[in-house]
């Protein structure tokens, strides 16, 4: 059962965390968590003020940019306000956001400005006649701190502008330029292994490094750590004297400034999304940290005219590549019994987006790991993904906790979920397995039900070929079949240079299987045919089923809480999602084709023995005719078709639903 506080409740719980993440920040320079994480709750912040627009407080984070000045600083008033950007997170916001803009002017923008997104402290340098006269910090966009003595010590700002062939305007008067102070990798990595040889602790991250040397009050120690500053623009008194943004970037160099030399203009929208996707990759290999990328509209006239909303220019954005971290809620704690027999919990909460893809739920391993993280259902957490494959739950933000949050009894989730079956936790091992089962025999039964008739139809892979797979060691999953030779089986006893052959054919057949079968011969606890077919009818593909939530399973006709959680429970263990990469990575492609024709939208229930063929094949007839099989008659049922030693019970509840009834010979015409 899903936890969660009513949304004033969860609103001051959030505003007053972030309040205190917001001090360790900017006033401590000593962080306990994460950018990602406070953005993760910043977000998640601003989502429920925006449906509760009542609960908004002039006091909350999201009605302020930045920090406060800290004292020991002189605090100096920005001219100009020194704005942050609204933060995108896909390409659809980025068109969405091109569009707001081409409603506001009436015209479309027909230049853009895109740069790498520096992770740094944000500083404004002001130069009288080209000479530099104070370094102000951003501070609350309004007012900054005075760091003219520290940023001095930084040898990539000019004392004075460079005289060569810059515009000769930016040597007389008031030139303000802006950018980003920054701390490389390298420079970063060598203070930290001089922490460790110190016995100091380590810093967190170049970001934080670089803030915190700013503001030491002794210049000395600022000098003796590398610190860089980038700037990324021009700001005059009259607008006419830096037209563009490319413009600024030019005149800077010419000034003497270091700029992202990947910064460039751009003619079209669709260059500028060709830009993001090709750093996502090339910024690993970037000297300087960066999450995002900054897309202005070029031309400053344009951009002015667009104004501000609150706190952002409505003329530039920032991209924020995929977060490596997040945080949820818990809304619940569920079992699955992976390949080799282990009870594994599973975390399901509110789907969050982590590495580029949604997230709704996350393995917990085993009981001693529930144990250790004190993880609850209700609890607000913190994931990420190892790897950028496998999500995990990093720790539980216990300054969100409160009397609402559940705690989770391992045994007795286990009896609920699995009544009919038996587990055992032996001495020395951490999880419970299923009793009497080894890892070996479930394997042997799994690939068994894989090869079965009615999941792929393997021909000649049955019990006994099964089990000698496995014996033999060829065979430790089922994605290994796809790799089987020929030379291979022909080491076995029961193996013939013909036999041999076929299964290997046989096995080949089936990489391009239909997506219900596939479904179906994963061995997904309590999905049988007619649910692996509405699976497949509902998500057309087995990404999309990996990543469906609880509730997007239950909306399914006939998916109710106990298979909706053991689907999910599947897909969350690792082994089955390893399973899963295998498969792909042999070519096993499942198709999806929805199955249409005379009997499409009628529903059948088969009772009794047919004559002519069995009732699994009878069901294979009404699916491949568009129809659907039903295990039992319901109150939308068309059909009962009856064969012999039929009971009276079935045949009077159609006759109480008003559902026709067929013998063989009329079943045999509607399939036809």
């Amino acid at each position: 059962m899903t936890q969660q506080s009513n949304p004033r409740t969860r609103c001051d719980e959030l505003k007053k965390l972030l309040q205190k993440y917001s001090y360790e920040y900017y006033v401590l320079d000593s962080p306990t968590v994460s950018d990602s994480i406070y953005d993760s709750l910043f977000s998640e912040l601003k989502i429920i003020e925006s449906s509760n627009p009542s609960l908004i407080t002039a006091d909350s984070p999201t009605q302020r940019v930045g920090g406060e000045a800290i004292d020991g600083f002189k605090k100096i008033e920005h001219k100009k306000r020194m704005l942050s950007l609204n933060d995108v997170f896909d390409k659809d916001e980025v068109v969405a956001w091109v569009e707001r803009m081409h409603k506001l002017i009436n015209k479309n923008v027909e230049e853009y400005f895109a740069d790498l997104k520096m992770d740094g402290l944000a500083c404004s340098l002001i130069y009288i006649d080209g000479v530099l006269k104070s370094a102000i910090t951003r501070g609350d966009s309004f007012v900054g701190e005075d760091v003219t003595s520290n940023v001095r010590t930084i040898k990539s700002v000019p004392l004075s502008f460079y005289q060569d062939n810059a515009d000769k305007v930016f040597y007389s008067g008031r030139t303000e330029i802006r950018g980003e102070i920054i701390m490389l990798k390298d420079d970063f990595n060598f203070i930290n292994e001089q922490q460790k040889s110190l016995g100091e602790p380590e810093f967190a991250n170049p970001r934080n490094l670089a803030a915190g040397t700013v503001r030491q009050l002794d210049p000395s120690l600022v000098a003796k750590r590398k610190l860089v500053f980038k700037a990324y623009d021009l700001i005059r008194d009259d607008q006419n004297d830096v037209p563009s943004n490319s413009y600024a970037y030019m005149q800077l160099s010419k000034l003497g400034f270091m700029v992202n030399k990947a910064a460039r203009k751009f003619n079209k929208l669709q260059d500028v999304l060709d830009f993001i996707n090709e750093w996502e990759i090339k910024r690993q290999e970037l000297e300087f940290f960066t999450d995002g990328i900054v897309v202005k509209v070029d031309d400053k006239a344009i951009f002015e005219s667009l104004g501000v909303v609150g706190k952002q220019p409505r003329a530039a954005i920032a991209y924020k590549y995929p977060p490596e971290q997040a945080t949820t809620i818990v809304k619940d704690i569920v079992i699955s019994i992976g390949r080799t027999g282990v009870a594994t919990p599973v975390a399901v909460f509110e789907p969050v987006r982590v590495a580029g893809t949604k997230v709704s739920h996350a393995s917990l391993h085993n009981a001693d790991e529930i144990t250790r993280l004190d993880i609850r259902i209700g609890d607000t957490v913190v994931i990420y993904k190892a790897g950028d494959i496998i999500p995990k739950v990093e720790m539980v933000l216990r300054d969100l906790r409160g009397k609402t949050q559940k705690k989770f009894d391992f045994e007795k989730a286990l009896k609920q979920q699995y009544p009919d079956l038996e587990f055992e936790k032996t001495d020395g091992d951490v999880s419970w397995r299923l009793k009497g089962s080894s890892s070996e025999l479930i394997l042997k039964r799994s690939l068994e039900y894989f090869a079965s008739k009615q999941a792929l139809d393997i021909d000649s892979l049955g019990e006994k070929n099964a089990d000698l797979l496995v014996d033999s060691g060829l065979v430790k999953d089922l994605a290994d079949i796809y790799s089987l030779k020929v030379e291979q089986l022909l080491k076995l006893d029961r193996f013939a240079e013909i036999s041999a052959q076929n299964l290997v054919d046989a096995i080949q057949k089936t990489k391009s299987p239909k997506l219900e079968r596939f479904i179906l011969a994963l061995g997904i606890r309590h999905v049988g045919s007619q649910t692996a077919i509405d699976l497949a009818n509902a998500f057309k593909s087995v990404d999309n089923l990996k990543e469906a939530s609880i509730e997007q399973l239950q909306e399914i006709d006939g998916i109710g809480i106990i298979v909706a959680e053991s689907i999910l429970a599947w897909f969350a263990d690792e082994d089955n999602l390893q399973l899963i990469e295998k498969f792909e990575s042999l070519g096993i492609s499942p198709v999806y084709t929805k199955a249409t024709g005379p009997l499409s939208g009628k529903k059948f229930v088969v009772t009794g023995t047919l004559e002519s063929m069995s009732r699994d094949q009878a069901a294979d007839k009404i699916r491949a005719k568009g129809g659907e099989f039903q295990n039992a008659i319901t109150s939308d049922t068309d059909f009962l078709v009856v064969g012999a030693n039929v009971g009276a019970s079935k045949i009077t509840k159609a006759e109480k639903y008003g559902t026709a009834i067929l013998n063989e010979s009329e079943f045999l015409l509607k399939i036809k």
